[in-house]
């Protein structure tokens, strides 16, 4: 009996150590399998546990204004995250946060609570928040530091300058047009990260991952006084918006671009989209009677009139087939020179009829309305100007006087600047310079010139005659300068509704010029739209251009009409553009 037991206790015995020498060569072996065959991807798996790749951005580029003066720039600033899974009291924690962030609580909790994987909570939080949050020592909340950009000057120059997105991307303006030069390079670097989401190690940071900076022509001394001027003529003849543009002829650089109503970049979304854009580059319109100066250039390049040529201006009235053109002050006989200096637009009509369409459209092609003018800025519009042939006898009466055209403000002062530069059509430009972080040049900008929009001669001639414009009896006297021969033309122009026809009472007042007369150191074109009280150029944009154009050539130091006082300074400064 007792040897029965025995050998069922000892088989028992050797059941169980042949079941745990099974069970303990299986282990060796799934051990040598995954140790020797599996080895690998058993390393990599154990290292995505604790390691991370984390993907950062060199900090945005500067953007400077011609006298290095900062325009845009980088902050740092931090975020606030959440990991869900380590947060011990989701509705505490969603109070707290709801609180200093002025978040909806209640899709904040069920962000928390739905989510299991790292989420943002706000990007781009105010130091204040940040502080007030990282003193509550909430369990999950983790904060990162990332970087927003900042304009100083706030609204100024905003509809050039444009902004950036949440993640510093370039959406508006210049931030959108280099955005490839001023974005910072993409690094990445693996770091080690705790139970608690904290992170360790990785690679310092490399400056040379910065952007480009960008060096604008915009000069922002210029660009107040523009804006300054620009907003006083608005308010003053409660005018719905208005721009402003001063240009270099001789190079084509844009020293200022003003835009009202402003807008702040630093806080585009408070704004309308539509205060967003550069209107002066994207909205075309119907100059009015600043077209005269081209239509004049016209006539003069035919050969077959002088400024002295007379017609007969039918005594303010004058007929074409079912069409009427109206003056404002009736006259009989004005020569090219006067109709110019009192703006007659039948006198207009009468000038291009005796040189054909064909001139005309010719002669506005080469000042380069109808086509982009190139500017280094988004969205830019062509503008309109039907081919000549399609033009009825009307049309080309009504082109002659600046309807039946639309043009944009660049267009309009580019075209103007070719008259000023005795006939050269130049490119314009906004940025003069792309620099390294350690301020080295990595592209140039200049001058570049388009063609030879008209004689010499010519535009000569159409500059005498601008002058005229000025004095004492001519529209435009208003934006005379005292010491100084400016020339200048008066835009009056009525605004087509969405039926297709001119309103009555929707105008758009603007006066273009430039100064000194003998040698142009900048133009400068004003436009007022649908201003209230009075609506011609002559009244509403003409005070606006003097008090630009006054205190302008005082900051570039040109001396008045006869002087030799400032000279070497004038040459100096305005080398620049």
């Amino acid at each position: 009996m007792k040897k029965e037991k025995s050998d069922s206790i000892r088989f028992r015995i050797v059941i169980i150590g042949i079941t745990f020498s099974l069970f303990f060569m299986g282990i060796a072996i799934r051990a040598m399998y995954l140790q020797v065959y599996r080895g690998s991807w058993l390393s990599e798996k154990a290292a995505n546990q604790y390691t991370k790749t984390v993907t950062t951005k060199g900090h945005r580029g500067i953007i400077f204004d011609a006298n290095l003066g900062k325009m845009a720039i980088s902050i740092d600033v931090t975020s606030v995250g959440a990991h869900p899974k380590q947060i011990e009291n989701v509705e505490n924690t969603a109070a707290c946060l709801s609180e200093y962030l002025a978040l909806n609580q209640h899709k904040l909790l069920k962000e928390l609570s739905t989510h299991d994987r790292f989420i943002w909570v706000k990007r781009h939080i105010t130091p204040k928040a940040y502080e007030a949050i990282k003193s509550l020592n909430l369990k999950g909340i983790v904060f990162t530091a990332e970087q927003s950009r900042f304009y100083p000057h706030k609204f100024l120059a905003g509809q050039i300058l444009g902004f950036t997105g949440i993640d510093n991307r370039g959406l508006e303006g210049i931030e959108f047009n280099y955005d490839y030069y001023l974005k910072g390079k993409t690094s990445t670097s693996i770091v080690i990260e705790d139970a608690l989401g904290r992170w360790f190690g990785g690679d310092s940071w490399n400056h040379e991952h910065n952007g480009n900076n960008l060096i604008l022509t915009i000069d922002r001394k210029i660009q107040y006084i523009t804006e300054t001027a620009l907003v006083q003529a608005i308010e003053e003849y409660r005018g719905k918006s208005g721009i402003a543009i001063v240009m270099a002829p001789e190079t084509g650089a844009v020293l200022a671009l003003a835009h009202y109503p402003f807008f702040n970049p630093n806080a585009f979304k408070d704004f309308n989209a539509s205060d967003w854009r550069n209107r002066a580059i994207t909205d075309p319109y119907e100059p009015g009677s600043t077209m005269k100066i081209f239509s004049a250039a016209a006539a003069l390049e035919s050969g077959k009139l002088g400024p002295h040529s007379i017609f007969f201006c039918e005594n303010g009235v004058y007929q074409i087939g079912i069409n009427t053109i109206h003056d404002t002050t009736p006259h009989a006989w004005l020569s090219l020179q006067q109709i110019l200096k009192y703006s007659s637009n039948i006198g207009a009509a009468k000038v291009i009829e005796s040189i054909g369409a064909e001139k005309l459209f010719e002669t506005l092609r080469n000042f380069g309305f109808g086509e982009k003018t190139g500017i280094d800025c988004p969205g830019e519009s062509s503008g309109r100007l039907s081919p000549f042939y399609h033009w009825a006898q009307i049309d080309t009466a009504a082109i002659a006087f600046g309807q039946g055209i639309s043009v944009t403000a660049i267009q309009l002062i580019t075209a103007a600047c070719a008259i000023a530069n005795d006939g050269i059509l130049m490119r314009p430009y906004v940025v003069e310079a792309i620099t390294d972080t350690n301020g080295m040049i990595v592209k140039k900008f200049g001058p570049h010139r388009i063609r030879r929009a008209i004689s010499t001669e010519t535009a000569r001639v159409v500059k005498r005659i601008m002058a005229t414009v000025m004095q004492e009896d001519g529209t435009g006297v208003r934006g005379a300068v005292d010491g100084y021969t400016v020339c200048g033309k008066t835009g009056t122009s009525q605004k087509i509704g969405e039926n297709g026809a001119y309103v009555r009472d929707r105008y758009v007042a603007s006066f273009i010029g430039f100064a000194p007369a003998k040698n142009p150191a900048a133009a400068v074109l004003v436009i007022v739209d649908e201003p209230q009280k009075k609506y011609y150029g002559g009244i509403v944009a003409a005070p606006a251009f003097k008090a630009i154009t006054s205190q302008l050539l005082h900051y570039l130091n040109i001396p008045p009409d006869g002087s030799t006082d400032r000279v070497t300074a004038s040459v100096n400064k305005r080398s620049r553009g």
